[in-house]
């Protein structure tokens, strides 16, 4: 295990989710900042890569205080790497989002599925409501964009007990983004995936110390001087909790779209149905909080 290299071959007609140009080119710069294993080559449908020593975490692990603050460290390093030649990057999350809700089917031949996707899933007019109203009051937050990794679950990160760091994995969704939503994307993913548990969610006190982690590292990462006021923290708190309401509307839609085209034995249309119900669910509490004076 020693000198392994790991070779990833694409999914059925994941090129409609992915953008792979993208994905390698997130791949190269990440690696060039010290983020990333070594990418050996690519090809048409995959790619080879190093193998990262370690071990793939579980929902125990990512709350667990110490590997929580390896976590926000490793995010602010990330999010810390400067866009070259002083563009200004702009985030394509809504754009990404509309793409995905345009190829989320209308009916499915098998009939069970259908009458579930039917009676379960909110109408398209209720769907595209919503997110318009998300993407003019999110986008207003105020929210820097940054490189993110945009799909942070716990198996894409793996913990090296004898080095004791964290390093992600899956560079598939990453690309510039809301720093916000790529933080409220990971504290949902606290809630796991085969068997989701929004109870797992973090609650205000553990939130408060992560982010509070991640704006020192942060800071640290860009050169400046690692004081961290409690409005830094509220603010960030409150951006992170309203974004994270774009998190499952992103990953509703493509589990709906996985319905039709994965071959996996995974029931995507009931993870859907779970991501869109928790969209509702928390949509009053998390916009409830109020940005600080």
């Amino acid at each position: 295990m020693e000198d392994v290299v790991l070779v990833r071959i694409y999914g059925n007609k994941t090129e409609l989710l992915v953008d792979r140009d993208e994905e390698v080119k997130s791949f190269r710069v990440l690696q060039s900042h010290g983020c990333a294993p070594q990418l050996y080559c690519t090809f048409n449908n995959g790619l080879c890569y190093e193998f990262m020593q370690g071990e793939a975490l579980d929902p125990e692990h990512v709350c667990n205080p110490k590997i929580c603050r390896l976590i926000a460290r490793q995010l602010a390093k990330i999010h810390a790497i400067h866009a070259h030649n002083g563009w200004i990057p702009k985030s394509n999350l809504w754009l990404k989002m509309r793409a995905y809700f345009s190829l989320v089917p209308s009916e499915f031949p098998d009939q069970l599925i259908h009458d579930r996707f039917v009676r379960e899933v909110p109408s398209r007019q209720v769907l595209e409501q919503e997110m318009a109203w998300m993407e003019e009051v999110l986008s207003g937050l105020g929210s820097p964009v940054v490189l993110c990794h945009n799909d942070l679950l716990c198996k894409n990160i793996i913990y090296n007990e004898k080095r004791d760091d964290v390093r992600f994995i899956d560079y598939e969704y990453s690309g510039y983004n809301y720093q916000a939503y790529d933080i409220g994307n990971h504290f949902n993913e606290f809630a796991g995936v085969n068997e989701v548990d929004y109870s797992l969610y973090p609650e205000r006190a553990l939130q408060l110390q992560w982010l509070r982690a991640y704006l020192e590292a942060h800071k640290e990462f860009k050169g400046i001087k690692p004081d961290v006021s409690e409005t830094e923290v509220e603010l960030l708190y409150v951006q992170v909790n309203q974004f994270s309401l774009a998190s499952h509307f992103f990953w509703g839609f493509w589990a709906l779209i996985q319905v039709k085209y994965s071959k996996i034995d995974f029931d995507f249309l009931g993870y859907a149905i779970v991501r869109l119900n928790q969209y509702f669910k928390m949509k009053p509490v998390v916009m409830g909080l109020t940005l600080p004076e």
